[in-house]
């Protein structure tokens, strides 16, 4: 294989080795950057001299014999979302143009500390709010698959730098599938974290200083190896309570598939999903049974689906507004007060929760607190949920006014943002997720699942992930970006 398609890990371990150096390594992807990237746009920000400097650095500790950590010496890119001390951070908004980050992000600065250096950064939605990577700023990012395709969002450009070979590792954010979608759409891994779990100081623009409701930041990678060495680095306390907080996430000894209790969700009436994706669920679930497994098609969170999404929708979009000019937001209001109250397209639920006052949002919270206690006594009986990260493989780009889009699911239109159902019944309950690859579509594209667990067992989802690489053969590299 291509050395731009190894694992972090593997990497790695070649730099400890002495197979490669920190800067020959650096070189190698800088090189790939410069021919390949410029069909896909993906590695937007670049900062080639100052990862050269420590990749310099790198080998000059390795002569000592001194180790920088588990990632020495790793070149590797970053969501523009994140800061990089340096670097300008616009979440893809003209206006934040000339934000440019003094400090690190925490992620950032936990990669950092393990030895690893930054190539750049990668590219975003405006606002991280589309399934699509694109903005007036840095361009549009294509999926290396089919760069006429979608990446993903918001992650879009993180996916499409791995799935392409351009960088060793990567770290997304997600509160609509922002981590799923992308690493679905390009075929890698990515691991959406319980939420509160992995510190998002750093992933914000001016005058955000909270934790986001809801949002989590988290790894994506080649290999689910990856994810388990990303996590035990960036997993923690926020600043807010490092004070007398710690954190003791459990460690299934899942070594193999055979007695785990899988339960399946191919599909929903709510948001149907395309029948090849449909079918990659159950056939994945035929295999682990083969192998096994436990498996149900049929076992369910007690809870109705629909009032579950309005939940997360309400909790999604509160946030959303939060951030918006006073003059969108009062539009948005004068928008809610004129829609049918019985209207409960995905749309007219956007709109009302983006306006919903704070009396609102506790009742949601309530909500929310009871969705989670459905998860967890389900997930009492079931040790993972698989489940469709969105309906289709990548879609064509799509650029009209987000309001009007739709997504053709075997023939038939669905709204634009109805895709996010699936994501959200994950987000809403806190529950972490790692996406695996399954092989391509009939038309040759990446498909991916979820891999759900209850709260706080990340790593029994990236477990599962490994063994499933084992049966469905992991990241396959697109065609055309050898060396």
């Amino acid at each position: 294989m291509t050395l731009g398609f190894e694992s972090a890990t593997r990497l790695a371990a070649r730099i400890r080795a002495g197979e490669i150096s920190a800067r020959e390594l650096t070189d190698y992807f800088i090189g790939r950057i410069e021919k390949h990237d410029g069909a896909i746009n993906a590695v937007v920000v670049r900062d080639f001299e100052r990862a050269r400097e420590a990749a310099a650095h790198a080998d000059d500790a390795q002569a000592r014999d001194e180790s920088l950590g588990p990632l020495h010496g790793l070149p590797m890119t970053i969501k523009e979302a994140y800061d990089l001390a340096g670097t300008p951070t616009t979440w893809g908004i003209p206006d934040f143009e000339k934000n440019v980050a003094t400090a690190d992000a925490a992620m950032v600065a936990s990669f950092k500390a393990a030895g690893a250096h930054f190539l750049g950064k990668t590219n975003v939605p405006i606002n991280l709010a589309d399934f699509q990577s694109y903005n007036d700023i840095y361009g549009t990012t294509g999926n290396p698959w089919d760069t006429e395709r979608t990446p993903g969002g918001s992650s879009g450009g993180s996916a499409a730098a791995l799935a392409a070979g351009l960088t060793g590792l990567e770290s997304g954010s997600d509160i609509g599938g922002s981590i799923r979608n992308p690493s679905h759409f390009c075929g890698i891994y990515g691991h959406k974290p319980t939420w509160g779990i992995v510190p998002d100081e750093g992933h914000a623009l001016p005058g955000m200083d909270a934790p986001t409701d809801i949002a989590v930041v988290g790894p994506m990678a080649r290999s689910a190896e990856d994810l388990a060495l990303c996590m035990d680095l960036v997993a923690g306390a926020n600043r807010f309570q490092r004070g007398g907080w710690k954190l003791a996430l459990t460690r299934p000894d899942w070594n193999r598939i055979e007695g785990l209790r899988i339960a399946v969700w191919p599909t929903d009436d709510v948001a149907p999903v395309a029948t090849e994706v449909a079918d990659r669920v159950q056939q994945v679930a035929d295999r682990l049974a083969q192998k096994g497994a436990t498996v149900s098609d049929t076992a369910r969170p007690s809870f109705d689906v629909m009032r579950a999404s309005e939940t997360y929708i309400a909790m999604l979009n509160g946030v959303i507004s939060a951030g918006m000019p006073d003059d969108v937001f009062a539009a948005m209001q004068a928008g809610a007060a004129g829609l049918d109250p019985n209207d409960r397209s995905f749309t007219a639920l956007s709109v009302r929760a983006a306006v919903q006052s704070h009396r609102d949002w506790v009742r949601q919270d309530h909500a929310r607190a009871r969705l989670r206690l459905a998860w967890r006594a389900f997930f009492d009986d079931w040790d993972l949920l698989l489940c469709p990260v969105t309906a289709t493989p990548a879609f064509p780009h799509d650029h009209s006014p987000a309001g009007t889009r739709q997504l053709e699911v075997d023939g038939v239109a669905q709204s634009y943002f109805q895709q996010i159902f699936w994501a959200g019944l994950i987000t809403v309950g806190h529950l972490p997720s790692t996406i695996f690859p399954t092989g391509p579509s009939a038309s040759g594209l990446p498909i991916g699942l979820q891999a759900v667990s209850a709260e706080y067992n990340d790593y029994g989802c990236i477990d599962f992930a490994r063994l499933a690489a084992d049966e469905f053969g992991g990241f396959a590299p697109p065609p055309g970006y050898d060396d």
